[in-house]
């Protein structure tokens, strides 16, 4: 039955994450984190902030991991499976029909109401990471990692990873 679910989790979480591998992050905390509970909130948020530091798609390294937890290497490949093929079906399938859409003034409107939602969802998830932190580094850490990294990413115009990096090595040195 795990793998039923794991394959049911990753697949409609990829169907309805509008905007890609980021809009499906609360996604897939939802399936992973809160309903199948594979992981606990600090064990996926660890996981998001591996797989944001390196190469390639959010989606397929977040479904490897978790396919791998929840079933070991058959996990892998149903979860892999599970992750693009919504996306394949609808590039094979709809490709003439969506791009004749594209310009649609409808298709357009209902894309101005998505995007909020989505929006709301990654602030959403971005307050439980925090929330999160507090309990595991405690404030001074927190609010110290949160002040540098929102100053090495806005001022100073540092790369995401470099920051992610600079964070791991940060919590390897003073709170491991």
């Amino acid at each position: 039955m795990s793998f039923l679910h794991l394959v049911w989790a990753f697949f409609i979480s990829n169907l309805l994450g509008y905007g890609g591998g980021p809009a499906s992050i609360p996604l897939y905390q939802a399936e992973v984190v809160d309903h199948y509970k594979w992981l606990n909130l600090k064990e996926f948020g660890d996981i998001l902030a591996i797989a944001n530091a390196l190469p390639g798609p959010i989606s397929t390294k977040l479904g490897a991991y978790v396919g791998y937890e929840v079933a070991g290497i058959g996990g892998v490949a149903l979860a892999l499976f599970a992750t693009v093929l919504p996306s394949s079906l609808a590039m094979i399938l709809l490709y003439k029909f969506l791009n004749h859409l594209k310009d649609n003034p409808y298709i357009k409107e209902i894309s101005k109401f998505v995007l909020p939602a989505i929006g709301i969802m990654l602030g959403m998830l971005a307050v439980q990471f925090t929330v999160v932190a507090f309990e595991g580094s405690g404030i001074w850490h927190t609010l110290f990692l949160l002040v540098a990294s929102y100053l090495a990413l806005q001022w100073k115009k540092v790369h995401p990873a470099f920051v992610i990096a600079g964070t791991l090595g940060y919590g390897g040195i003073f709170l491991g």
